[in-house]
């Protein structure tokens, strides 16, 4: 029962309309290696090996204190089609050096060894699936490690004398050696890397009204230039996750290679943070005023209220939607907005009451790997519900009331939206040079991506419980 409910469920998420789309090229995947390669070398610095002691004739040794000193690795990191990433190391070699204690008839000797592991080749697939957290993990490795040969370089009082036996030690270091690679890098794969993924946030707070869903749809789709993963991108009412708007939206379609990364919102995206905004409460606004040209305007109905404080009080009455189209987007709001006069120790007088009808522009902007939003009052109109007569005698009051909103609401709404939430990227990866377009039901970010920090310190960091303060 459990398990059908589960697969009735993926297949229901699975055939949504993503709200967020990343695509991560082959040149955002160049850019990883050189940081993965350093990753994997202090990996292999750390492998560990135990104390080999035996006979051989007459000899009894000791080796013990095995060190990684250097690795040159040749490795390369690209995209495997349909299951996730390949890291290959070729024709490389790694430096060991270690302690030896040799007992040959009365003689006993002991020093350093320094031993060269060449010829090394790994190859390492990484499996790249969506887990049941809708999360992008690392389901498995496929690893394969060999080393073409093994040789020694002896030092102390018998050095020459022992040459004879190096390649019986270094055949069985060969063999100890070839079977710690693969160990070490299952390990950095499935505990590190993916403590690295965890750091992408599936479902999180955004402020103290909403949360964003960035859960994946499906598992990804890896192609040879090209990884492509669909998240529901979703806003969500905190106090009720469960009310949530329906995704009517257009599937954005990422047509693009020409940059590391490409980050696709669709009209979803925003209309669910909208709707979420306007069901947590937040849909409404109060600002008192000195005495204006707008309570001048309304002075007539009642002349001796003129010199008293204003207070403008904004209710939305609808949740707000957006329009995203080749030339821009936009933001259409719907408003009741009342003018009331505040005379000092008495109630307040209500001016006037009417509908407002706005278009904001709004311009989207990155930092970082936090998405922005701009808002720029287009058009306004005021009218009445009671008449159309009433409705002419409001004209005058659009300019100021316009005026007012301009210096006084959009400021407000900016200095909140400027926040931004972040998008769904581990730590300490951002977006850098980026450019945003806009299609018909979505928009299109192309970046380029800059590690801020290692991967080593991004996980370590994630291990000890802190947290990315730039997000």
């Amino acid at each position: 029962m459990l398990s059908s409910l589960s697969l009735s469920l993926s297949l229901s998420l699975s055939s949504l309309p993503p709200g967020c789309k990343i695509r991560i090229t082959d040149r955002g995947l160049e850019m990883l290696k050189a940081e993965t390669k350093r990753f994997v070398e202090e990996e292999l610095s750390n492998i560990t090996m135990p104390e080999m002691r035996g006979e051989e004739g007459r000899f009894q040794y000791t080796i013990k204190d095995v060190k990684i000193t250097e690795l040159n690795l040749t490795s390369d990191l690209r995209f495997q089609p349909d299951v996730g990433l390949l890291f290959e190391v070729q024709n490389s070699s790694i430096t060991l050096n270690f302690q030896r204690r040799i007992l040959y008839w009365l003689f006993y000797d002991e020093g350093a060894i320094n031993a060269s592991a060449e010829g090394v080749d790994i190859f390492t697939v990484l499996h790249l699936n969506k887990d049941k957290e809708g999360r992008l993990k690392i389901s498995n490795v496929d690893c394969n490690a060999s080393i073409a040969k093994m040789r020694a370089r002896f030092s102390g009082t018998l050095g020459r004398v022992y040459d004879f036996i190096g390649a019986f030690l270094t055949t069985g270091m060969r063999f100890v050696l070839n079977k710690q690679i693969c160990p070490a890098l299952n390990h950095a794969a499935l505990v590190l890397v993916n403590q690295l993924l965890e750091t992408i946030p599936v479902r999180a707070e955004v402020d103290n009204y909403v949360g964003i869903d960035y859960s994946l749809l499906n598992d990804p789709v890896v192609t040879e230039t090209s990884l492509d993963m669909d998240f529901r991108g979703m806003f969500y009412d905190l106090k009720n996750e469960n009310e949530t708007l329906v995704n009517y939206a257009v599937n954005p379609i990422v047509r693009e290679y020409d940059r590391m990364i490409y980050l696709a919102l669709s009209e979803f995206f925003f209309d669910s943070g909208l709707f979420s905004y306007f069901k947590g409460g937040l849909n409404r606004i109060a600002m008192s005023q000195q005495p204006s040209i707008l309570c001048v305007c309304l002075s007539k109905q009642n002349p001796a209220l003129i010199e008293h404080p204003l207070s403008l009080e904004l209710e939305v009455t609808s949740p707000p939607r957006s329009t995203i189209k080749t030339s821009g987007a936009s933001v259409a709001v719907k408003c009741n907005v009342k003018v009331l006069v505040l005379p000092p120790g008495k109630p307040a007088v209500q001016l006037s009451s009417m509908t407002m009808e706005g278009k904001f522009n709004a311009k989207v902007s990155m930092k970082g790997k936090r998405l922005a939003i701009h808002l720029d009052l287009r058009r306004f109109k005021i009218f009445s519900n009671q008449s159309a007569l009433e409705s002419l005698a409001l004209i005058p009051l659009q300019g100021p009331l316009k005026t007012m909103l301009q210096i006084s609401v959009v400021p407000l709404i900016n200095n909140y939206t400027k926040r931004g939430v972040q998008i769904p990227l581990p730590d300490g990866l951002d977006f850098i040079e980026e450019v945003v377009e806009y299609h018909n039901g979505y928009i299109i970010v192309g970046a380029n991506l800059h590690f801020r920090t290692g991967l080593r310190e991004i996980i370590e960091r994630k291990l000890s419980g802190e947290t990315d303060n730039s997000i």
